[in-house]
């Protein structure tokens, strides 16, 4: 115990190992799902099967233990969600690249993240936005999660003339997941340690008693997910095809790849530190230099061991949400994903209603921050809305920055107040802008 107070400050920080570790398993859970559904978009672009998951795993592994151990976080790392499906579906399909190839220029991204880093561009970067931008950005990050929770449980559903409606409410695992939403609120509400722990794995448990997801055998608990290859990325370690990237002009690929995940990462970090007490009042993040350089790191790894761009995942918000507050909490996820190589099939026993009353909930909690942007001056109300609508309605938090910064520096500028921008938000601006014109071709 005394070597862990040592290493992550426990009591300074006003926690404990038994609430670090709770809130590493929740976040373990909230986010388990990404072990089948990264790796199945990495095989669509023509990845070798049997080495998308390994690789996976291990990229999630060796960058949230280096969030947890040197950051201090309690952020778990891994290939993004909407990175993948760009690298997936468009890359490695309508633009004609080779995944190879697509690695390539995901590794290019990594040492541009990694320079931004080390020059601090990032952290200026970070240090420019409006402080009634950052909670905009806490509170669009809380409806996007919202909405995926909404989602994964069938609440909210595509409609062809409304867009998204009311999901089939008569479904089990819609109905378990809304009386979920009811337990983990009720038990928030006392105080009860280890709420959103209990009430996934109740909801998992009403779900197999229902027949809404399959109940373990004998066999789920003698099966492992392999030896051998497929404990380890075959057929992807350092395959990446530099020349190639370099080659074929991928500048509009790559463009688009930094630009998404420099603001998806700093929105998720700025999002979990206001959360977790790291942000300091005058918008400062501790710590944050540390956790830049550690996804900028992490995103070099993802290409050499085969996956996409890896970054700050939303879903650590419930880990947040549920007391972690060091980076123990990240320690905690990196060691349960390294089991999750061997116990697979019992991974995959926690079905998405499962976690989606701890997303809704979550959400809920990063909505409180609303309360304090200054919607007195249209010039600030403007922007944080569309940075918090843009968000769950394009389902891309780097087009919220866009929208926000965009907006803002606009405004600004046509209100005679354009004194108020600091340099480098309006250099931010004008990327966003290229951005956006560059889809227009």
């Amino acid at each position: 115990m005394q070597l862990l107070e040592r290493l992550f400050h426990l009591s300074e920080r006003g926690t404990t190992v038994k609430t670090e570790c709770l809130a590493g398993l929740t976040t373990f859970m909230a986010m388990c799902y990404i072990l089948f559904v990264v790796p199945g978009m990495l095989a669509d672009a023509g990845m070798p099967v049997t080495g998308t998951a390994p690789a996976v795993v291990w990229v999630t592994v060796l960058a949230t233990l280096a969030m947890g151990l040197w950051a201090g976080f309690p952020v778990a790392v891994a290939p993004g969600l909407g990175i993948t499906a760009f690298f997936a579906y468009y890359v490695c399909g309508p633009a004609g690249y080779t995944w190879q190839t697509g690695l390539g220029a995901v590794f290019i991204s990594g040492v541009i993240f990694l320079l931004l880093t080390v020059t601090r561009v990032r952290q200026m970067i970070i240090d420019a936005v409006p402080m009634d931008l950052k909670y905009a950005i806490v509170v669009g990050i809380g409806a996007f999660i919202a909405f995926i929770g909404m989602k994964n449980c069938g609440l909210v559903v595509a409609s062809p003339t409304t867009f998204v409606t009311l999901g089939d409410l008569g479904q089990p695992g819609t109905l378990l997941a809304v009386g979920g939403i009811f337990l983990i609120g009720a038990l928030m509400a006392l105080r009860v340690t280890g709420a959103m722990i209990i009430g996934i794995l109740a909801v998992t448990v009403a779900g197999m008693a229902v027949g809404a997801t399959p109940a373990p055998t004998a066999a789920t608990f003698s099966q492992g997910f392999g030896g051998g290859d497929a404990i380890f990325p075959s057929g992807l370690f350092l395959q990446m095809d530099l020349p190639g990237a370099l080659g074929h002009g991928l500048f509009s690929i790559i463009f688009t790849l930094t630009m998404v995940d420099l603001f998806d990462n700093m929105g998720v970090l700025i999002g979990l530190a206001q959360k977790a007490g790291f942000m300091q009042p005058d918008g400062h993040i501790r710590g944050l230099d540390r956790a830049l350089m550690t996804d900028s790191c992490a995103t070099m790894t993802s290409a050499l061991l085969g996956t996409t761009t890896a970054t700050s995942y939303l879903e650590c918000a419930a880990g947040v949400a549920a007391g972690g507050r060091t980076g123990l909490t990240a320690v905690v996820i990196a060691g349960l994903f390294l089991l999750s190589l061997f116990l697979m099939p019992l991974v995959s026993l926690v079905p998405a209603f499962a976690t989606a009353p701890v997303l809704i909930i979550v959400g809920a909690l990063m909505m409180q921050e609303v309360g304090r942007i200054r919607f007195a001056d249209f010039t600030v109300a403007l922007p944080a809305f569309l940075t918090i609508i843009s968000m769950p309605l394009t389902f891309n938090i780097a087009t919220g920055f866009g929208f926000g910064f965009v907006s803002f520096v606009g405004l600004k500028a046509l209100t005679g107040r354009f004194r108020e921008v600091q340099p480098v938000m309006c250099a931010i601006a004008v990327c966003f802008a290229v951005n956006f014109a560059l889809r227009l071709q």
